[in-house]
């Protein structure tokens, strides 16, 4: 009986989960479905029920997204900022989490729990702060200069969005790289490869699921920040989440659904498609260590 009772309670539990997962992916799975389908809608088709399928496919939302609602533009800026701000962020972060995972210095464990300290700020927090330096900087240069440079400025953008990142991407590349055995490192020294050569020749082509699953946890970040490209962006330079909510703004009181919706695909689409690429590195670099059989 206490047997039985054990398997029962087992299928019970599994019973559970599996109900979970199904309605956890019910939940997103049928929101982002709408979305597509709405975006190939014409406008009359809005004004019936919601959840009728549509009754052709029509494109010209999504053309007249990139060219009515200057989408295309915001798009390439928001793709521009996000590889600027993944480039400069891995030249940082790597050489930074490498040293603070494999080597004891003066000053080493400060550097940690500082950085550590980063993940527990929330960058909403401090975007006005980031604001009023950049504007102060602006004030000066166009004193000097009679020209700013700071603000409405796609480079200076993807600097803040690299140095916010900082504190998570080298938390997650020092785990990875602490738990690399010394053996390869010692085998390049006896081989006579320097410090600056084994790191990158040996120690960072291990670590590749890391920095795969960084780069995608931090594209998602990136491409869909809105808060500090809307306060540091205030120019025509506008990132694809502005440009978004602009246009969201601006088909809500035209009732043009169709295009609104076509702009949702368009933020959307990217990062499905990275995703679903590399998934599999994903999982890899959240549970595999250096030791390999």
């Amino acid at each position: 009986m206490k047997k039985h009772a054990g398997v029962s309670a087992e299928k019970i539990y599994h019973l559970f989960i599996y109900v979970a997962l199904i309605t956890l992916a019910i939940s997103i799975i049928i929101p982002v479905g709408w979305v597509f389908l709405a975006s190939i809608k014409q406008n009359k088709e809005f004004y019936g029920s919601p959840w009728t399928l549509p009754e052709g496919f029509y494109f010209q939302n999504f053309i007249d997204a990139f060219e009515k609602a200057n989408m295309g533009t915001y798009m390439l800026n928001s793709a521009m900022v996000t590889a600027l701000a993944l480039l400069i962020l891995l030249v940082v972060a790597l050489p930074a989490a490498y040293v603070l995972a494999r080597y004891t210095f003066k000053g080493s464990r400060l550097m940690n729990s500082l950085f550590k300290a980063g993940l527990f700020i929330n960058v909403n927090y401090i975007v006005v702060p980031i604001f009023l330096m950049l504007l102060k900087g602006d004030t000066l240069l166009r004193e000097q200069i009679g020209d700013g440079f700071f603000l409405d400025n796609l480079f200076v953008l993807a600097v803040v969005y690299a140095a916010t990142a900082l504190p998570f991407t080298i938390y997650l590349l020092s785990s990875y790289f602490q738990s690399l055995p010394s053996t390869f490192e010692e085998a390049a020294m006896v081989d006579g490869a320097g410090y600056f050569k084994t790191m990158v020749k040996i120690m960072i082509p291990m670590a590749r699921p890391s920095i795969i699953t960084v780069i995608l946890f931090n594209f998602l970040a990136f491409w869909n920040e809105y808060i500090i490209a809307l306060t540091l962006i205030p120019g025509p330079n506008k990132t694809l989440p502005v440009g978004l909510m602009n246009l969201m703004a601006a088909q809500k009181s035209a009732a043009n659904y169709g295009q609104m919706y076509a702009g949702m695909v368009l933020v959307m689409l990217p990062t499905l498609i990275l995703y679903i690429i590399v998934q599999k590195k994903l999982t890899q670099g959240m549970t595999l260590g250096g030791l390999k059989d």
